[in-house]
């Protein structure tokens, strides 16, 4: 079956909140900042009231370090934590075990992740436990050192502050720092309705990839950690590993804009909204399945036999068939629509009204 929907500009992209471009506020600080000279490689002006903003934020002083890409971000946070002999224990279906083409191995230099298992994409404390005493102390074990959990997770699900402090118990327990993936954290900070803080060093955060490009930036994320011991290692494996940005205050005037005015979370709120629009749009056609656990701005659906094809075919983007058979994700972003979110549905339902799609 062909579909044909009503044409507007562009047609809807739910294949990620990376297709989307850059918040106005974000293009006019960038502007901004053009003009004249500045120090280089952070020593800026506005790189230092960034800090500032950071600890007010998070309502104590953190090591902020500033890179273009999550794989960076993470994999600094990982290097800095775990030996070469060490073990990265995260989710099987997290990002840095399937989305980062061997970074963590190579920038720690060899370090092994060690999958934890556990439902909707979130570690399970005990099994945690387990897997943090396995080995330790073996010279022929790699050693347990770090956790790694990702919020919002791969599946759009979240870790309450209370899920995270149970984890951070058991690395406190156990001598191992905790990393948090953080690419989505604007939207789980949003969805939940809580502090930066209460999400990250308050709960045992040690390590935190502060996530900005998915959510209106051009291209900039955050490593920031919360133990001043740490700060220059960091300095020096960013340096090492290409990731020292010399005209740093195009990175720094992107996350300056981006915490203003809490553009941040107001991005998130609507990126939240509209996978919650997109959600409760789609469980009322006929034969699709919404799958549990969307909390943010990702949503899971099993669709029938044809829709998903049918709906690439008249030009909407996603991604399909990675999971399992006719199952589909779509993610919006601070630059989805009512309209656009809308527009999906009503072709998803037209195509099961159709012969073709069996109603």
């Amino acid at each position: 079956m062909t579909i044909s929907p009503a044409s507007p500009t562009r047609m809807p992209a739910f294949g990620s909140d990376n297709m989307a471009g850059v918040s106005p506020q974000i293009l006019e600080a960038l502007a901004a900042c053009n003009g004249g000279t500045a120090r280089s490689y952070g020593a800026d002006e506005v790189s230092a009231q960034l800090e500032r903003r950071f600890a007010e934020l998070f309502e104590r002083e953190v090591t902020v370090l500033l890179v273009t890409t999550g794989t960076a971000a993470n994999t600094l946070c990982l290097a800095a934590a775990t030996p070469p002999w060490g073990a990265v224990l995260c989710h099987p279906l997290s990002h840095i075990e399937n989305d980062e083409c061997g970074a963590p191995e190579f920038f720690t230099g060899g370090a092994k992740l060690v999958p934890v298992d556990g439902p909707l994409a979130k570690i399970d404390p005990e099994a945690l436990l387990v897997k943090a005493r396995d080995g330790k102390g073996d010279v022929h074990a790699v050693q347990p050192a770090c956790v790694s959990i990702t919020q919002a997770t791969e599946l759009g699900t979240l870790y309450t502050p209370d899920e995270v402090a149970a984890l951070g118990a058991v690395c406190r327990e156990t001598g191992l720092a905790l990393h948090m993936d953080g690419s989505r954290f604007a939207n789980a900070v949003a969805a939940l309705g809580v502090s930066p803080a209460e999400m990250s060093w308050k709960v045992g955060v040690d390590l935190l990839s502060f996530g900005a490009t998915k959510n209106g930036a051009m291209g900039v994320e955050a490593v920031l950690s919360f133990d001043p011991k740490r700060a220059q290692e960091l300095a020096l494996r960013r340096k090492r590993g290409g990731h020292l940005t010399s005209k740093m205050r195009f990175l720094a005037a992107q996350m300056e804009a981006y915490l203003a005015d809490d553009l941040w979370l107001a991005n998130a709120h609507h990126a939240n909204a509209m996978a919650d629009r997109l959600g409760r749009g789609l469980a009322e056609v006929t034969g699709v399945e919404v799958q549990e656990g969307a909390e943010a701005n990702i949503l899971f659906c099993k669709l029938p036999d044809g829709m998903a094809a049918a709906l690439l075919a008249a030009g909407f983007y996603f991604y399909a068939d990675r999971w399992a058979p006719n199952v589909v994700r779509l993610v919006t972003s601070f630059a989805t629509t009512a309209a656009e979110v809308d527009l999906f549905v009503a072709a998803a339902r037209d195509f099961a009204l159709s012969p073709v799609g069996g109603v």
